[in-house]
């Protein structure tokens, strides 16, 4: 049986802890590796390890950390099969969808490639009289990761690129339901000149996040995931003085107003719906048609669902592979005959769906719900899985209603051809991330990603101009050289003329 490790000082490394736990190819459902669940001891040695060598990173010009950064870009580039590969045994997405995933993370990476631009700090001359001010970035030290198991690539190189680029080092704790991709991400870094000890990777459960969370050497936690699990990271971690961007679920509606192109809004709210099985937290789970489009719509959505081939990832003609584990596949069934119980009307039957693949997969067909209302539980609940509601509007404002209703804040789309409406519901959505016939407005690497309400607690987002003001703390030093000589003393409060 394969064991997966952690990765200290730039090597594999088994750590102190006997706890072991099962990493299982989604596709064939059997137990394909032993992962090490690192104790709380040796979240210690790694977070210690990492401060030893934070000093001279720091030290580090920004143009020579740039540089690992252009390396380890060339790296994912030739590697980027391998990586999908790893995330598609241990995940279950698609490969296609696995290489999408790769480059959306190499984004980052080339955005960290521009960190001397990014850090610079801003001059004031003669800000009063003789004196000088000037501000300096500078890194916060030892900084930590919590990612979660629908993007074992892309999310981490949402974080420790920027961090390490701006001179952090930095400790990840990947999910353990698909550990290797961080090993494989770890060595590439390794490769590109990264010394040893900036990029810890830890192995773990709820102990290793619970250690990091109130490790004192630890000066800030990034986390995505759940919304519970973030308020627990946030009000941890806060409360222990550090820096928190927590990253939660989500509930994104895709409005269809009566003028949309609804060929296209079908198309994407099928891929958008049921792409990595539904896994993302910038899925759309919820489709709202308003009045008169209903029935046209749930028509051709229900049209292209039927075709789609669900299947291993690793065959190239499966468009959507299982999910992730056995009981998340059972719990998201469970949501399909709650839906059903609750009196919503299920168009496309998942549970009936034929599957290309190992009968003992975690698989699970497209679902798709009309005439859910608010109340019910599918609509309520965050099901990660390929389960998409459609919900009925009267009109604009009642779509948009339901949209600022929802506890959720992450993303949210309008599918329309009236610019006066598209600028209206940008203006009045309440939501961190709004595509305008973009089903999935996942932000470029050059601006940052995240949500409002219950899908974000902290005051950051992530990657992007966010991100380096999250890993770095602001200085603000005043000088005077003119004239140092001494006056006497002045007990008036300075003044800027």
């Amino acid at each position: 049986m394969r064991t997966i490790s952690h990765w200290i000082d730039g090597k594999h490394w088994d750590g102190a802890s006997t706890r072991t736990g099962e990493v299982s190819d989604p596709a064939t459902g059997r137990v394909s590796g032993q992962v090490l669940l690192a104790s709380a001891e040796d979240v210690d040695h790694a977070v210690q390890r990492a401060r030893a060598a934070a000093p001279g990173w720091r030290a580090t010009s920004p143009v020579r950390r740039a540089r690992v950064m252009f390396a380890f870009r060339e790296l994912i580039e030739r590697h980027t099969d391998d990586l999908a590969a790893l995330i598609t045994a241990e995940h279950g997405k698609v490969l296609s969808d696995a290489r999408g995933e790769v480059a959306r993370g190499q984004d980052v990476v080339e955005f960290a490639c521009g960190i001397p631009e990014l850090l610079k700090g801003s001059y004031s001359e003669a800000a009063s009289a003789q004196i000088d001010v000037h501000t300096i970035r500078q890194p916060l030290g030892v900084v930590a990761g919590i990612t979660p198991f629908n993007f074992p690539a892309m999310v981490p190189l949402w974080m420790f690129p920027v961090a390490i680029a701006c001179g952090n080092a930095f400790v990840l704790k990947p999910s353990e339901r698909d550990p290797s991709t961080s090993l494989l991400l770890a060595e590439l870094l390794s490769q590109a000149g990264l010394p040893e000890g900036v990029l810890q990777v830890v192995q773990g459960d709820r102990e290793a996040v619970d250690a990091l969370l109130v490790h004192p050497d630890v000066a800030a936690i990034s986390f995505v995931g759940s919304t519970p699990v973030a308020r627990h990271v946030y009000a941890t971690a806060a409360q222990q003085g550090k820096r928190v961007q927590a990253l939660g679920g989500a509930k994104n509606h895709m409005i269809v107003l009566p003028d949309a192109d609804l060929e296209a809004a079908a198309d994407a709210a099928v891929s958008a719906g049921y792409g990595s099985a539904g896994e993302r937290c910038m899925a759309v789970s919820v489709v709202v048609a308003v009045d008169p489009v209903g029935d046209t719509l749930v028509e051709r959505i229900a049209e292209r669902s039927r075709k789609l081939r669900v299947g291993d990832g690793r065959d190239s003609v499966s468009e959507m592979g299982p999910l992730i584990t056995r009981e998340h596949r059972d719990r998201v069934r469970g949501y399909v005959d709650r839906g059903v119980e609750e009196g919503a009307t299920l168009v496309l039957d998942g549970r009936e769906s034929t599957i290309h693949g190992d009968a003992e997969g975690f698989f699970l067909g497209p679902c798709l719900f009309d005439r859910v209302r608010p109340e019910m539980s599918i609509y309520r609940d965050e099901i990660f899985g390929p389960v998409l509601s459609v919900v009925r509007a009267k009109s604009y404002a009642e779509a948009l209603a339901l949209v600022n209703d929802n506890p959720y804040g992450n993303g949210t789309a309008l599918f329309t051809r009236d610019g006066g409406a598209a600028q209206q519901f940008e203006r009045e959505v309440e939501a961190g991330m709004v595509g305008i016939n973009v089903a999935i407005p996942v932000p470029v690497a050059f601006h940052s990603f995240g949500g409002w309400g219950q899908s974000l607690f902290g005051d950051t987002h992530a990657y992007g101009p966010e991100g380096v003001r999250f890993y770095t703390r602001a200085k603000v030093v005043t000088s005077r050289w003119a004239d140092a000589t001494s006056r006497g003393p002045d007990l008036r409060f300075p003044g800027s003329g």
